[in-house]
């Protein structure tokens, strides 16, 4: 029950113990645990919702303790990773569209090369109608995983008679938070504008990855690759051939996930993404890479709805899960209209806030044009001036990954007031100290 926990954390096992207050009902739902959390899964008391916008039971009044034990109703290890991997939204295991939707996709996929850009912004607007009433996950930015992890520690904390315990912190060198920016290339014309997209990046001092369609939608020459590389950016893939039929049925997938994989191994690429944010976490075991980025934190904006509900990478199987926790500029120009910084920087703050990751797609193809590319200027600019203000970690994809993995092996050790870190990689890692203050939890980096 506590593995989730653990892994969230790193402190000492023998810091957290949770017990079942009983068997857990048959069906999962929706339910709460204290006024932020939403969580989804089987529950041993009250009763579970089958939408999460009506009122839901509140698990938390029906914790306990049992010598030193936090006696709990439901397992948090089955609901983080119910919120981590989208089980919530993908109930049938084919993934988050309905049939409908899926026959929608399709029709939509199948004219698309006939539309205008100025039709495609009119049919897509049109399905965002309503958005801003979906409740869960909260947008803009959703952290119902730490809120759920905080709440379990402080109670389990209070359950044993802790003040304060040590834990290893979430990122190198004692960064208060990280930030990584990413390109998806989709034409032709975003690819010959990639030079001096790195170029503005670079102006910055902020390097990015760059995703390649492999087949269909343009040539990736091996010296492209090459020479943004050189410049100290990376390169990873996206999809196969971004027509959004990547995840359509599962024997198709395989059959594509193949020549994926293929093209990845050949030219390198430990990282994936896939197009327009199509996504089944529960079909990745047929793709080989060390990291995906697909998922995003809140998906009211994206054709798939649902969302990770965390602003942390996290592991599934092997593999890590750099979730996307802004929005797109796509969405930002184009459906939203809106050309300013205001969405952005409130992203950032509230990720910055909970020592977050603020993960960016930001097209070639789509600040070519002066308006979209004097924002994403003053969002490089924005980026920059936070980060020296915050100890933000800027950070390539495969350096979050390397060291999420290297997190993963580190250990608390010693004893109180002596306590450090151990393991491969410690020389980077640092000593948190979660303290109960008032009736939260609140941080601690030691330097």
């Amino acid at each position: 029950m506590n593995s989730a926990l653990l892994d969230f954390y790193l402190f000492p096992e023998d810091f957290v113990d949770f017990e079942p207050a009983g068997g857990l009902s048959g069906e999962a739902g929706y339910f709460r645990c204290g006024e932020n959390a939403t969580c989804f899964g089987r529950s041993a008391s009250g009763y579970r919702a089958s939408r999460p916008d009506v009122p839901l039971y509140d698990a938390l009044a029906d914790t306990g303790v049992h010598q030193g034990r936090l006696v709990l109703p439901f397992d948090p290890t089955e609901v983080i990773d119910n919120l981590r991997l989208e089980r919530y939204a993908n109930r049938n295991g084919r993934g988050a569209l309905s049939g409908w939707e899926r026959s929608l996709k399709e029709i939509y996929y199948l004219f698309r090369p006939f539309m205008g850009v100025s039709l495609r912004r009119h049919v897509q607007r049109a399905r965002l109608m309503g958005w801003r009433k979906v409740s869960f996950p909260h947008w803009p930015v959703d952290t119902t995983v730490e809120d759920l992890c905080e709440c379990l520690l402080l109670l389990s904390m209070k359950a044993k008679g802790l003040e304060k315990i040590p834990f290893v912190w979430f990122w190198p060198e004692g960064a208060q938070s990280c930030a990584v920016m990413t390109h998806d290339v989709e034409t032709e014309k975003g690819l010959e504008f990639c030079s001096e997209l790195m170029d503005l990046d670079e102006s910055f001092g902020i390097n990015a990855s760059f995703q390649v369609v492999p087949e269909g939608r343009y040539e990736v020459p091996d010296t492209f690759i090459q020479a943004v590389r050189d410049r100290g950016f990376e390169i990873n893939v996206q999809d196969l051939n971004h027509d959004g039929n990547l995840f359509r049925e599962r024997s198709e997938f395989r059959r594509r996930a193949e020549k994926i994989n293929q093209y990845g191994a050949s030219h390198g690429i430990s990282g994936f993404r896939s197009a327009v944010l199509y996504r089944n976490l529960e079909w990745y075991d047929a793709l080989q890479f060390s990291f995906d980025m697909s998922v995003p934190n809140v998906a009211q904006l994206d054709p798939q709805k649902g969302g990770c509900c965390t602003v942390m990478p996290y592991f599934f199987g092997n593999s890590v899960e750099i979730p996307v926790t802004t929005t797109q500029d796509y969405m930002l120009f184009y459906l939203l209209n809106d050309y300013s910084l205001d969405l952005w920087k409130e992203q950032v703050n509230l990720i910055v806030a909970r020592s977050g990751l603020a993960s960016f797609i930001v097209h070639p193809d789509y600040v070519i044009e002066e308006k979209a590319r004097s924002t994403y200027r003053e969002l490089l600019a924005f980026l920059r001036e936070t980060g020296q203000q915050k100890k933000i970690w800027f950070a390539l994809p495969s350096q979050i990954d390397e060291w999420w993995r290297a997190r993963r092996g580190i250990r608390i050790v010693g004893e109180e007031g002596n306590w450090r870190v151990a393991g491969k990689g410690a020389e980077r890692a640092r000593v948190a100290v979660a303290r109960i203050t008032g009736n939260r939890l609140t941080y601690e980096v030691e330097s």
